[in-house]
């Protein structure tokens, strides 16, 4: 088992031994190289390295990392990433693999961090002297399974009747949706575009996160999304009341999974409207009928409204390993004192 490590290509193309891995390992949409081409051109920095750990003949783990600070080394990580880089091939130990991977790297490294794995894609390794894990996030996902009206009909009484409600005051007003999938190449650009004007009108503008069709952001999901539909594995959900686009998903897809990225709606619908619920109800019973996908992943923090849509959670997690168990301790220790810290009382609030 060795590693080696070189600069990452400038394209896709040069990352043969990544495509070959991700097929072999059956791995996520997510880590595909049409979805990671597009995210090292728009957010690499330029000190990247694609790291390879091939045993005998063939490839068992890779990696893109990045150095985060003075010996410290991770998975690169945007945001616009769910998961971080890195695949290997299943039924490996990651424990040995990352004790491997240390030691490829360069300079004298102290800590390397694998961040945002999903425990349904690869098993949570043990903690030992110098492994350690950590929570990340809580994630939702929904199993496509039984039809959709038991599914429906699982759901809450209040979603179920506020949404009955909605589209009753359309059909009275005389108001027909109509939700439009999208999957050719040649509509993904427009479809940014368009799903940049719904996102910059709400919110998101103010705090300077909204995607910009003329951003790096927005580059990336254009030539992502363009890049994943020309294999078929690239989905855009646009819902229209009347003629007005009031929201959209984008999407991408492989032979398991569909994984909502993003998410926007028209905050200036009429009162009374939720857009995105309307939306969300329609997609879902079309993904039901289609019967393609086994589950669709949304991947982001669990908030209220997806606990309306499902009740599977899961907490995805990172892996640190330190090159020496003493700094596994102290890392540790340190933590703990700064959650004791945020526990602990204040004097005011001692009676």
């Amino acid at each position: 088992m060795k590693w080696t490590a070189g600069p990452v290509p400038a394209s896709a193309d040069g990352m043969p031994a990544w495509a070959a891995l991700h097929a072999a390992a059956g791995a996520s949409c997510l880590l595909a190289p049409s979805f990671v081409e597009p995210l090292l051109a728009a957010f690499a920095r330029g000190d990247e390295l694609l790291l390879e750990c091939r045993d005998a003949d063939r490839t068992i783990a890779m990696a893109v990392l990045r150095p985060t600070r003075r010996g410290s080394w991770q998975t690169f990580q945007p945001a616009q990433a769910p998961l971080g880089l890195w695949l290997q091939l299943p039924g490996i130990d990651t424990g040995r693999l990352v004790h491997g991977l240390v030691a490829a790297l360069p300079g004298l490294p102290l800590v390397c961090a694998l961040t945002q794995m999903d425990p349904m894609l690869m098993a949570r390794p043990a903690p030992g002297p110098r492994l350690r894990t950590l929570d990340y996030i809580r994630t939702a996902r929904i199993t496509l399974a039984g039809g959709f009206e038991r599914y429906w009909e699982a759901r809450g009484k209040n979603l179920r009747a506020n949404l009955k409600k909605q589209r009753r005051r359309l059909e009275r007003e005389g108001i027909a949706t109509r939700l439009e999938i999208v999957r050719a190449p040649c509509a993904m650009a427009q479809a940014v575009a368009d799903y940049s004007r719904l996102e910059g009108s709400g919110w998101k503008a103010g705090a300077g996160s909204a995607v910009r069709a003329d951003d790096a952001q927005g580059a990336f999901y254009r030539h992502m999304l363009e890049a994943m539909a020309a294999r078929d594995a690239a989905s855009v959900y646009r819902y229209h009341v009347g003629e007005r686009l009031v929201a959209m998903d984008l999407c991408v897809e492989d032979a398991a999974s569909i994984v909502v990225l993003k998410t926007a709606y028209d905050e200036d619908a009429p009162t009374g409207l939720s857009p995105a619920l309307l939306m969300r109800e329609e997609a879902m019973r079309a993904l039901f009928d289609g019967g393609r996908f086994e589950r669709l992943e949304f991947y982001g923090r669990v908030m209220d409204w997806h606990t309306r849509w499902t009740d599977e959670v899961r907490t995805m997690y990172h892996v640190n390993y330190y090159r020496w168990p003493v700094l596994r301790r102290l890392h540790a220790l340190l933590d703990a004192r700064r959650k004791g810290s945020a526990r602990a009382p204040t004097e005011e609030s001692i009676s």
